[in-house]
């Protein structure tokens, strides 16, 4: 059973990331308050649903939140900044988006900084432990592979419907095929005997 908050008495987000180990995309961070009587009977980790459940669930916590944000971080920030940087600095963006701004803030994962002052916790495998921070994983999750599935549009060889961006062997034997598009990143890792790719 997962618990709502950290603190009970506080205003609280939660926020979480997806799409840090992709190969081509963004990566995406979603913030969420959750009122305090919220529950719902499916909501955990968005990586223990199917996706048709996340889809189903999408609407449920953006009808049900106080208040959400959600941001894309490009590939071109990604390869200036870093995965890392990339996916902390979609969080803060997502929480500049609340209304009211939260008095505290959990994340999922361990690594973070500072945000306008407000306390924080780091919550190793967070989206599996509040309810919070999985509303975020599953808004993070949701709205990054309606973003690939549109890009799939532009480059269907890659199969980004599917994979997602996520390197799979079908996914790397694209790259090998037809070289990276516009939207890999450049400072990953294609392939993994990283043939010499032409950007």
């Amino acid at each position: 059973m997962l618990k709502l908050k950290i603190h009970k008495d506080l205003l609280e987000c939660g926020t979480d990331e997806a799409g840090r180990g992709c190969l081509a995309g963004p990566v995406t961070a979603a913030a969420v308050i959750l009122p305090d009587d919220f529950s719902h009977p499916w909501l955990t980790d968005s990586k223990q649903l199917t996706e048709k459940k996340r889809m189903e669930l999408k609407p449920i916590i953006e009808e049900s939140a106080l208040s959400f944000g959600v941001t894309h971080v490009m590939m071109e920030e990604i390869d200036q900044i870093n995965i890392l940087n990339a996916s902390i600095l979609g969080m803060h963006r997502s929480i500049d988006q609340l209304k009211p701004l939260p008095q505290f803030i959990a994340i999922d994962g361990n690594k973070f900084k500072p945000y306008a002052k407000i306390p924080y916790e780091c919550v190793v495998k967070g989206d599996g432990k509040y309810l919070h921070i999985a509303a975020a994983s599953i808004l993070a999750k949701t709205y990054r592979d309606l973003y690939m599935e549109q890009l799939h549009e532009e480059f269907p060889m890659y199969n980004w419907k599917k994979n997602k961006g996520y390197p799979t062997q079908e996914h790397r034997e694209a790259i090998k095929k037809y070289g990276p598009s516009p939207y890999h990143r450049k400072s990953f890792r294609l392939l993994p005997e990283q043939l010499k790719l032409d950007f």
